[in-house]
């Protein structure tokens, strides 16, 4: 009889979310294995929910054998603090009476999203289910707060990280996306009764985005639908939020505006988006084109659309996260601008595979200096640094990640 695992996912198929496909991947790949359950939100990640979500609490699905309980969460805008705090709210209370109705299980499983309450769901879950528990750091709060300045509190910050610190002590296992987190998960505890932990990267799906030819109809379609045929297009796709310093970045690009040849087109959502379309609009910067989030099939095309891609962080953020976005354009073989902290996961990642270049966060002159440079030698800089697919290909695929976590989680059963 297989064991049967809980896994608590804010968001989940078919969200567009990162943690989402990655958590759906997951799922799929362990489902041999395990006998899964996930507990997640409605689909409500552009903060509206569809109106077929909208009549019950809870709603019972199933998804390739996947058992799914989808709980009923508020709307909620990005850009509103309050609003986000009830949406994540009625996640968190409407998951934990959920749990009551699942009954014993192995193993369950949670990442910390959303922040601090992720890892309080994994633990109270499995006091309900008096199952193992293991914890997968894909950010670290309250640093990533702090980093940013979102939240100020002292004494707030000072609890939800005695909160966080013992969620980690309380799991049997703590799972970093990454080594620089490693270290910071080492950090909190001044190397005292560290809690037991591993490093499994996150990944890109390698059969279903790879690298095709500009020329491919449905790449070509895409950059027409967007104005940015016979263009060389510097792309920034994923969540445009707080933690990627894009505010500054755009003052940065200001200054490109009068390279009629390049555009810069920013594919997502996110809680900063309206601020960027201002200072678009405010300062005339006819090069920097808004694109929507695009469905999970589509990420190919649009991925592939790019000559360059943007890899950001803001300051801080090394050894609190890493942005996944960079698997999905390694996977397309387009080479990268990595602005990033010296010596992050994703700054190594970059060095070592050498699929582009690096500048410092928060080093504006250097970093127009290397756009500068992108864009002076477009021909040289994509044909010398189309390396990431190869070395996508050695370490961060989806079978390799997921073997890794099926032998980490046995381990703990």
């Amino acid at each position: 009889m297989k064991k049967k695992l809980l896994i608590y996912a804010n968001y989940f198929y078919p969200e567009v979310a990162s943690t989402a496909q990655i958590l759906t991947e997951l799922a799929l790949g362990l489902k041999d294995t395990f006998d899964i359950t996930v507990i997640c939100s409605v689909p409500c990640y552009t903060g509206v929910i569809p109106s077929q979500y909208q009549s019950k609490k809870y709603y019972y699905e199933d998804y390739e054998g996947i058992k799914i309980i989808r709980v009923r969460v508020t709307d909620f805008v990005k850009s509103k603090k309050m609003s986000r705090i009830k949406h994540i709210l009625s996640y968190f209370f409407r998951s934990v009476y959920a749990t009551f109705r699942v009954g014993r299980q192995d193993v369950v499983y949670t990442i910390s999203q959303p922040p601090i309450l992720g890892g309080m769901l994994g633990n109270i879950g499995r006091i309900i289910t008096r199952g193992k528990f293991i914890y997968n750091i894909q950010d670290f709060n309250p640093e990533q707060t702090i980093a940013v300045g979102y939240a100020k509190n002292k004494i707030l910050l000072k609890l939800l990280m005695w909160i966080d610190k013992h969620n980690c002590k309380k799991s049997d296992l703590v799972i970093t996306v990454g080594s620089d987190m490693q270290e910071t998960l080492v950090k909190r505890f001044q190397n005292k009764k560290v809690p037991n932990n591993v490093v499994i990267n996150n990944w890109m799906n390698e059969t279903e985005v790879y690298p095709l030819e500009k020329k491919h109809p449905k790449v070509v379609d895409f950059r027409k639908k967007y104005h940015l045929e016979d263009k060389f297009v510097i792309m920034y796709s994923g969540n445009i939020g707080l933690y990627y310093d894009l505010e500054n970045l755009m003052n940065v690009i200001q200054k490109f505006q009068e390279n009629t040849d390049v555009v810069f087109a920013f594919v997502g959502d996110g809680s900063v988006k309206e601020t960027l379309v201002s200072i678009v609009q405010k300062n005339n910067i006819s090069n920097v084109v808004f694109i929507p989030y695009q469905d999970k099939k589509d990420l190919i095309y649009s991925l592939n659309a790019a000559d360059v891609h943007l890899v950001t962080n803001a300051k801080g953020i090394k050894g609190v996260s890493v942005p996944s976005k960079i698997y999905g354009v390694m996977a397309t073989n387009v080479p990268v601008l990595g602005i990033l902290e010296k010596g992050s996961e994703a700054w190594r990642i970059i060095e070592d595979s050498q699929c582009g270049i690096l500048s410092e966060t928060g080093n504006y002159e250097d970093i127009s200096t290397k756009m500068k440079q992108i864009i002076t030698e477009k021909e040289k800089f994509v044909k010398q640094h189309a390396t990431g697919r190869t070395y996508l290909e050695e370490h961060f695929t989806k079978d390799k990640s997921i073997d890794k976590y099926l032998k980490e989680i046995l381990k703990v059963c």
